[in-house]
């Protein structure tokens, strides 16, 4: 096999892609940018040249040169550029549309951004059940942002809950320490649906929803217990036992009704280019998150406000009900608080 060099165009070896080699970050790896203009990492085992048709024809002849040939200088490695601001590391996962127009049926981009002098190793993992599963993994360069995957409204429920784990270096220079980073994120789905969720920022032209997983050094909220949490919630929980029982049954007896309202205009900014069948799937969605928070929760009440109009909302609920919550009682909601538009359920 030709011995890779900068400039050689290749595809990789067990994935679909390839691009151009624009440098060598060690003996094993290389980076080589696709065609999309991102530098990726890749094995040098993994990269496979991509001989044209120039280098296929057979090669002529070329008559011995009578001057010596020009003297030719190597140019010294570009050294990476870095900043004070960037010895703290910040890091985020960002969203963006792949056509703002069409927020209903639009498909998203996933991007790892790294705002740091640092180099990092890291790991983009969904959690499934009890599990992880890893999404995207790889090297990130300092100050450089990295395309991690593109997915449909369909895969926005195992998006819910998502980690990000890295760790920082630097290479072939001496750096400060950096303690292994470990964050899980819930991300809120219900904002990929409102324009108003994707905002300006320091990274990308177009408007992006930003997850930020470390600013400045200090992580968003790490997977890895403290010892002192620890004892802060032994404590907390100690403190709770020693309260009189009585308290606890005063505030069950009250028993305060949740209203959850799935009227469109309450859950979304706009139902543009939304159909009947799509409105109707995303408010049985609301439905479904609502039971599940209070299904553990015996005697809880919860209000469903579908209004009145045609029933259809109100018919499709009770059907959810009868298959899926067969031991929650239902009801008509009072009629003077909520008219004939409401349903009350009873979690049992």
């Amino acid at each position: 096999m030709k011995k890779l060099e900068i400039g050689d165009r290749v595809r990789f070896l067990n994935t679909v892609g390839g691009g151009v080699v624009k440098g060598f970050i060690n003996k094993q790896l290389v980076m080589v940018e696709d065609e999309h203009g991102f530098d990726l990492p890749v094995l040098i085992t993994e990269c496979v040249p991509v001989v044209t048709t120039e280098e296929q024809k057979p090669k002529t002849t070329q008559p011995k040169q009578t001057s010596p040939p020009p003297e030719v200088k190597v140019e010294p490695k570009k050294k990476d550029e870095e900043t004070p601001e960037g010895e703290q590391i910040t890091a985020c996962l960002a969203y963006l549309p792949t056509d703002v127009k069409q927020l209903t049926t639009t498909t998203y981009e996933c991007y790892f951004v790294n705002d740091s002098n640092y180099y990092l190793f890291f790991n983009y993992m969904c959690r499934e059940n009890n599990t992880w599963r890893s999404r995207y993994n790889g090297i990130i360069e300092p100050n450089t942002k990295i395309f991690l995957e593109e997915f449909e409204k369909a895969a926005l429920n195992e998006l819910e809950k998502v980690a990000v784990q890295f760790i920082a270096f630097k290479q072939e220079k001496s750096y400060k320490f950096k303690n292994p980073c470990s964050v899980e994120l819930r991300i809120d789905t219900v904002k990929f649906y409102k324009l108003h969720s994707f905002r300006e920022n320091d990274y990308f032209e177009d408007d992006a929803l930003i997850y930020y997983i470390i600013q400045k050094d200090l992580p968003e909220r790490e997977l890895l217990i403290s010892a002192g949490d620890l004892e802060r919630a032994m404590k907390e929980k100690e403190a709770a036992d020693r309260r009189p029982r009585i308290q606890r049954i005063e505030k069950k007896a009250k028993n305060i009704p949740i209203e959850v309202d799935l009227h469109a205009n309450a859950l979304l900014d706009t139902t543009s280019g939304m159909s009947n069948a799509d409105l109707l799937e995303y408010q049985l969605n609301q439905f479904h998150e609502a039971m599940r928070k209070e299904i553990h929760h015996k005697g809880q009440k919860i209000v469903f406000i579908h209004g009145k109009g045609d029933g259809i909302l109100r018919n499709a609920i009770l059907k959810e009900l009868k298959s899926k919550y067969p031991t929650c009682y239902y009801q008509d909601a009072s009629f003077q608080e909520y008219g004939y538009g409401a349903t009350m359920v009873t979690i049992k």
